[in-house]
């Protein structure tokens, strides 16, 4: 089950507790709470504790999720998180942004110039969706060691091993010969192929790795050339050419064809940035271990574990103990951004349509707030707990789990967790 965070007096962080025991504590009135997403307490009398147990933090970096564990030495996952990134929407805002510019430059309107080569870019830049994952990461490493007594970091350097893969001799025969033999490639294709055969998209069957040109006619077992195949579709091909095969339906073809060399466009993103998140880690002082995904799946198989994100994360590395994950439900993290920077909206000609305020707070509220609402007059008598949306004139909207509540004055509103630029469901 997942375990309480608890701060002693001066904000150190202690170990986490059982549900039950914050429960009592709260009853007592020995502790408050400090922190509504992660759940944390902090004590209000000094306390003296025994020595404190130090966690593993494990993470599975992803292009579009990232799984997030703290585990102990018994193996007990004490904490589990799932963090969606939001890349791919800075990506769509910073292509909305350029097309606006350029048509603005093209009406030739009163407005400046093109201007080119006027930025130079540091060493190691890079891309402002891909940045993005590793800020949000660092984030909440900063923040779990604030709360947790981590002492090591376990992290998933690379999803596949491409040099592994390319040459399976680059390190060594043990490794090529081992346990692990094979699973990085099977993973990569389970990952571009989408889980499926191939020739005629079954799902859920077992699998085998094809070669789309057979070896028997000069293929060979380039990454580009392997695909996954159902047995039945495996045996009808046999060695004969693709072309043939699937003569009849040149529509698959031309799909596997093109998909073949295509490179994995998540597997990318998380290469790039691999090793920008793994100098990011090391500058906390930490000590950081490093795996690949092939091990991690290694593990997963031989716990017999369910494929999610933070189940994977729990597997990452060879430090991975025999995992205890009875009760643990993992909290849902998903990236929002503090808001935009724009001072007027546009309309989809790049004209503009509406003006945003220059402040963000109103009565000591801002838009994104998670806000308890107790109203005791009027036609919206009631308690309500949500995100709140502000308003100039102090009567807010608040985003409650029943619908939108409009209108309640800030005068009921009291502050439950202030905008930190994530949002959270359990």
């Amino acid at each position: 089950m997942s375990k309480i965070f608890i701060l002693d007096t001066e904000q150190k962080p202690l170990d986490p507790i059982h549900p039950a025991q914050a429960r009592q504590l709260l009853r007592n009135k020995k502790v408050a709470v400090f922190r509504r997403f992660p759940f944390t307490l902090i004590l209000k009398e000094l306390h003296l504790e025994s020595t404190i147990s130090p966690l593993r933090l494990k993470l599975d970096p992803g292009a579009k999720t990232t799984g997030m564990v703290l585990v102990d030495d018994t193996g007990e996952v004490v904490f589990a998180a799932e963090l969606k990134h939001r890349g791919f929407a800075i990506r769509d805002a910073l292509t909305s942004r350029r097309q606006l510019r350029r048509g603005r430059r093209a009406r030739k309107t009163r407005y400046r110039q093109p201007r080119f080569n006027n930025r130079t870019r540091p060493n190691g830049w890079l891309a402002p969706s891909l940045q993005s994952r590793v800020d949000n990461i660092k984030t909440w490493v900063d923040k779990l060691c604030r709360f947790a007594p981590i002492e090591v970091i376990s992290q998933e350097l690379v999803r596949f091993d491409m040099q592994l893969i390319r040459n399976p001799d680059i390190q060594g025969k043990e490794y090529q010969q081992g346990t692990l033999a094979g699973y990085e490639t099977r993973e990569y294709l389970l990952q571009k192929w989408g889980r499926q055969c191939a020739y005629c998209g079954v799902k859920d069957v077992p699998l085998q790795v094809e070669h789309i040109f057979a070896r028997a006619k000069g293929g060979s077992n380039s990454i580009a050339n392997l695909t996954l195949s159902c047995e039945k579709c495996n045996t009808k091909k046999g060695t004969k050419d693709i072309k043939d095969f699937l003569e009849k339906d040149p529509s698959r073809l031309e799909k596997i064809l093109k998909q073949a060399k295509r490179p994995l466009a998540d597997a990318a993103a998380v290469n790039t940035t691999r090793f920008a998140l793994l100098n990011a880690l090391k500058l906390t002082g930490l000590r950081v271990e490093t795996g690949s995904g092939g091990l991690t799946k290694f593990n997963r198989c031989q716990q017999n574990l369910e494929k999610t994100h933070w189940l994977d994360a729990a597997c990452v590395g060879k430090s991975t103990p025999i995992l205890n994950i009875k009760g643990v439900k993992p909290l849902s993290i998903t990236a929002t951004g503090h808001g935009s920077r724009q001072a007027c909206r546009t309309d989809k000609f790049g004209f503009p349509s509406r003006y945003v305020p220059r402040f963000k707070f109103v009565k000591g509220f801002q838009t994104g707030d998670i806000v308890k609402a107790v109203v005791t007059t009027g036609k919206k008598v009631g308690e309500y707990v949500g995100r709140v949306a502000i308003r100039t004139t102090g009567s807010f909207n608040i985003s409650a789990k029943h619908g939108l509540i409009q209108g309640v004055s800030y005068k009921y509103c009291s502050a439950i967790h202030k905008k930190d630029g994530y949002a959270y469901s359990n």
